[in-house]
């Protein structure tokens, strides 16, 4: 009785919006998650050092309405060929943020992507 009455109680838990979700699916969402997240992080690691390595070519492709330097950036950030062209207007809008922190460029790329 005991056990049932747990049962429905993570169950009924599970319904609610919550930002842990169904105790439950735990076993299964949480490996994915973790690996999510290492993909996620490896991905905006390599990001984060092309940004540093390229910093000054990524500036000059962005006030050009892009490039190669810029392009790369955006194929390793994983950025959508579609929306590659309204993201650089973006960014040229915004590029005193991006002269000022490269930080916030690894930032913009990595949202625009997955």
């Amino acid at each position: 009785m005991r056990v049932l009455f747990c049962l429905v109680a993570l169950g009924a838990c599970g319904t609610e919006a919550n930002h842990l979700g169904n105790p439950l699916l735990w076993p299964v969402t949480l490996p994915v998650s973790a690996v999510e997240e290492a993909v996620y992080g490896a991905r905006r690691a390599e990001v984060s050092a092309y940004v540093a390595d390229q910093y000054p070519a990524l500036l000059a492709d962005i006030r050009a309405s892009g490039g190669p330097t810029l392009a790369t950036g955006f194929d390793l950030a994983r950025v959508p060929p579609e929306t590659r062209a309204l993201v650089t207007a973006r960014m040229a809008g915004d590029i005193a943020l991006y002269e000022a922190d490269p930080e916030a460029l690894v930032v913009a790329l990595m949202v625009s992507g997955p």
